[in-house]
């Protein structure tokens, strides 16, 4: 998760279990636009096996619904049928899985039936095209559904979804990662993704050895950090299982105004 930076340096910000694994949050963001309600990325979903359960010691089964993400939308108010946009960042397992659920016959469905699914036209693409490195990342079950069922909304570049919530594209992590910039009554924020995944990630050399182009996360970080400071956005971070999101100050070193998970 940290790359090329010693242990001895990381883990004084995060603190491995015994089978060396860390704690992280697979963190949705949920906008109420006039549109229609919008949902920044979709976790992990539930079609994973026992063994992949337990190598990740994942928690994600639900008590109302399928998943986590099922319960909290409910806990909202919301059904998932009452979405109308979904936006991935990317198409990773836990970004992008739960985009479709297992129905309790076996088969694959939408889990947000009546939703448009935005993603990057070049993501998809490179999604389909996977390699012994990103084969292991990019599973089919996650996208091509959506694809079946003429759901996908393909964006070429930095676009506007709806009015307030735009992409940003910020390569690095995988080569067509897009963020997502929220902005409302004077208040801008950012949904990081992958390309800034915790609050540990800030310093510009902790980059993530899944990075495909960690040079590119590097000069991205750069730019989008020296941006968030100067405007003074809202830094939101999708697998931060402690900090929520949080404001860079005007050197943009520390972080201030910060909502932690735990209220």
């Amino acid at each position: 998760m940290f790359g090329v930076v010693p242990k001895t340096l990381w883990s004084r910000k995060m603190v491995p279990d015994e089978r060396n694994r860390l704690l992280f949050a697979m963190r949705s963001l949920l906008v109420e636009h006039p549109d229609g309600l919008v949902l920044i990325e979709t976790g992990l979903g539930n079609k994973q096996d026992a063994k992949f359960l337990d190598i990740y010691g994942v928690e994600n089964r639900g008590t109302r619904g399928p998943t986590q993400l099922d319960d909290a939308l409910l806990e909202t108010g919301y059904r998932t049928d009452q979405l109308k946009w979904v936006i991935n960042t990317h198409l990773h397992f836990d970004h992008a899985g739960g985009n479709t659920v297992r129905a309790e016959d076996g088969s694959i469905k939408l889990t947000f039936e009546k939703a448009t699914y935005v993603i990057q036209r070049r993501e998809l693409d490179f999604a389909r095209h996977t390699n012994e490195r990103t084969q292991a990342s990019y599973l089919s079950p996650n996208f091509e559904p959506v694809a079946a069922a003429g759901r996908w909304r393909l964006l070429d570049g930095d676009q506007e979804v709806v009015p307030g919530i735009r992409v940003k594209m910020t390569p690095g992590h995988v080569p067509f990662h897009q963020s997502v910039v929220v902005s409302d009554q004077g208040e801008t924020l950012v949904y990081l993704g992958d390309i800034i995944p915790t609050s540990a990630h800030l310093p510009l050399p902790y980059i993530m050895g899944y990075d495909l182009e960690p040079l590119r996360t590097l000069e991205t970080k750069r730019a989008l950090l020296k941006e968030a400071a100067q405007q003074e956005w809202w830094l939101f971070f999708g697998h931060d299982a402690g900090v929520v999101r949080g404001k860079l100050d005007a050197q943009g070193k520390e972080m201030r105004d910060v909502l932690r998970a735990d209220g």
